[in-house]
């Protein structure tokens, strides 16, 4: 028969439903609250939860949308509760819930909502993308969500002000409809027309770094956001420059005053680097459940060992890192000497791997940029931090990286 997990904070109801359904035949597992809840469903793999909505740590109804948002809705749902209105009723069932019932629950209701459950066709298919609604326990992402969902209620562009470490794609998922186009305008270079326009009606375009569009991306941008209103689009871009800069690299004024009209500093993965372990652990589970990885899990020292990693390429270098290390490992614990095997490989036999046989002048520069990259990942991009180890004078050491090709973490100067 079906295993199903029950899930409710009093232990009076979980025995009721537990022993009511195993004498139906059925493999039960409990849990009090949002927390067993998580573990049971990512260990155990429930064929159905039912899911109480009042609970003292998470509720049901931010659980529901939690497993919605990172794709874990694979099973049905049928919420449970005591004090409901029709208002919870429908917003449970516009989230993902197939049914919901009023304690006390019926016997008859009880049994005619399981029977319905299990007889729905199991979800397949690769699970939406990950958004900030994954994160509930974080703080600054729920949060940065409900900056997000103010601004884009009332925008139809959005500019990130990004620097080091940029979680601008993490956001700019977060703009995205359940179901909607997507279009990352940094991987179109042909002319854009009406019709893949009327094909990303509803949709969003992304630019993951306005510094790196060409000319004809540009162009691009600029015939998009004349017609945003008409295809119901949203524009999320995302820079580390200014305006002057931009306009010092040719782009258009009138341009870049609509898009830098509405702007978001949303933070950088140093700055939520201890909500990093949840950030790692839901980005795993998105890779399993989307058929990208084995099923995997992190051990709490490789989760801190990640915590303790700069990561200037931002969430998708930290994806990128989380998928590496699930195909990689060849047990179900990802530890920590795999995070370390990947993300501190030892240093070649060569020493610095710099080649002794170039000229003097670029073996320096070469042990110059690997020096300041070193120093730019322990410090996360402070450049206050940076000054004082490397021991440069700020305006000094704004130059040197600049020559060396290296980006300086503005948003960290202060830090």
């Amino acid at each position: 028969m079906a295993k199903i997990l029950i899930v409710d904070d009093e232990v009076g109801i979980r025995e009721l439903l537990s022993e009511i359904l195993r004498d139906e035949g059925h493999d039960i597992q409990l849990a009090e609250n949002a927390a067993a809840a998580r573990a049971a469903r990512n260990a155990g793999r429930p064929d159905m939860v039912l899911l109480d909505i009042w609970m003292p740590d998470t509720d049901g109804i931010t659980l529901l949308k939690e497993w919605s948002a990172n794709g874990q809705l694979t099973m049905p749902v049928v919420m449970m509760s005591g004090h409901g209105t029709i208002d919870t009723a429908v917003e449970a069932t516009r989230i993902g819930a197939i049914d919901y019932l009023e304690k006390p629950i019926a016997l008859q209701k009880l049994l005619s909502a399981v029977k319905r459950g299990l007889q729905r066709p199991a979800t397949v298919g690769t699970p939406s993308p990950l958004t900030l609604a994954a994160f509930s326990r974080s703080l600054p992402l729920r949060e940065l969500k409900r900056r997000v969902e103010q601004i884009v209620d009332n925008s139809r562009v959005l500019l990130l002000r990004v620097a080091h470490g940029s979680l601008a794609e993490l956001v700019a998922r977060s703009v995205q409809a359940a179901g909607a186009p997507w279009l990352d305008l940094g991987s179109v270079s042909a002319p854009i027309d009406i019709g893949q326009l009327q094909a990303l009606q509803g949709g969003v375009l992304f630019a993951g770094e306005l510094a790196r569009l060409s000319r004809a991306q540009q162009k691009n941008l600029a015939f998009v956001i004349d017609r945003l209103d008409r295809y119901d689009l949203r524009i999320v871009a995302a820079t580390d420059r200014g305006v002057e800069a931009l306009l010092a690299e040719g782009w258009d004024e009138a341009l870049l005053t609509r898009l830098f009209e509405v702007s978001l500093a949303p933070p950088s993965i140093a700055d939520v680097k201890d909500d990093l372990p949840e950030l790692a652990t839901q980005i795993l589970l998105h890779l399993v459940e989307g058929g990208e990885v084995p099923l995997r899990h992190f051990s709490t020292a490789a989760l801190n060992q990640l915590r303790t990693q700069a990561w200037p390429g931002g969430y998708a270098e930290l994806r990128a890192a989380v998928k590496s290390l699930a195909l990689g490992t060849l047990e179900d614990e990802i530890g920590i000497a795999d995070v370390r095997r990947l993300l501190q490989p030892p240093v070649d036999s060569g020493g610095s791997g710099i080649s002794l046989d170039q000229p003097l002048r670029e073996a320096r520069e070469a042990f110059e940029r690997m020096y300041f990259e070193h120093h730019l990942r322990l410090e996360s991009g402070n450049m206050t931090r940076l000054a004082e180890k490397t021991g440069l004078e700020r305006t000094h050491l704004y130059r040197k990286l600049k020559q060396l090709g290296l980006q300086a973490g503005r948003r960290h100067e202060e830090a």
